[in-house]
């Protein structure tokens, strides 16, 4: 279910809090993630600007808690690319990019919420463990491929994962945001990725997605 698209929600049927969310992501696809206050959000529901403290201490909790979902959102998209790998590796490594731009094609509220909200990723708790769970899934891959890697020189996962992490974040927000922010590009960007990917992975020593690894 795409967050963006479906108009304004008021607060009708006793469920402030996810009327609080809509109402966020509403507002963050048309100013942006800085560009309204708590008193905007809590107006934009339908409720006095006292109701959003019954569930959030204050805007910034509310935004933690749009970024929360969004990374719940998308470490289940990349869960489900990964598959556990199969049927190979290097095709479901390359399957996490396409899901990753995916996502942010697709919800690029929540996408902006994720990245762009200026929270310190330590400043909630709910909101750390669901950016690791996304990065989790990220590094299991980069382990998977870099144990096709010859023991010796092989490349820590961590950073495998944080190399594609940064190419895939850099061309999502650059080239594949569903929302007036992304550039024009004369390929798509899963175009972009693959190829980027391509070559990360032949600089690895993969890029025929031939296992080469061992003791």
């Amino acid at each position: 279910m795409s967050w963006h698209g479906h108009g304004r929600r008021g607060y009708h049927h006793g469920n402030l809090r996810e009327a609080l969310i809509r109402a966020a992501l509403e507002l963050i696809g048309q100013k942006g993630p800085a560009g309204f206050t708590f008193a905007d959000a809590a107006r934009a529901a339908g409720v006095s600007s006292a109701a959003p403290y019954r569930h959030f201490r204050d805007r910034d909790a509310l935004m933690a808690d749009v970024a929360r979902r969004g990374f719940d959102r998308l470490a289940d998209d990349l869960a489900i690319a990964w598959d556990e790998g199969r049927p190979e590796p290097v095709g479901a490594f390359e399957r996490l990019g396409r899901a990753y731009l995916s996502f942010a094609r697709r919800e690029p509220a929540l996408y902006a919420a994720m990245f762009e909200a200026g929270l310190p990723p330590d400043a909630d708790q709910e909101l750390r463990q669901a950016g690791e769970r996304a990065f989790e899934v990220l590094r299991g891959a980069a382990e998977s491929i870099a144990a096709l890697l010859p023991k010796q020189g092989r490349p820590p996962a961590s950073m495998v994962a944080l190399h594609i992490w940064s190419l895939s974040h850099g061309i999502a927000s650059l080239f594949a945001r569903g929302d007036a922010a992304r550039r024009k590009l004369p390929m798509s960007p899963e175009e972009l990725l693959e190829a980027g990917v391509l070559v990360y992975l032949q600089g690895l020593g993969l890029g025929d997605g031939k296992r080469r690894g061992g003791p």
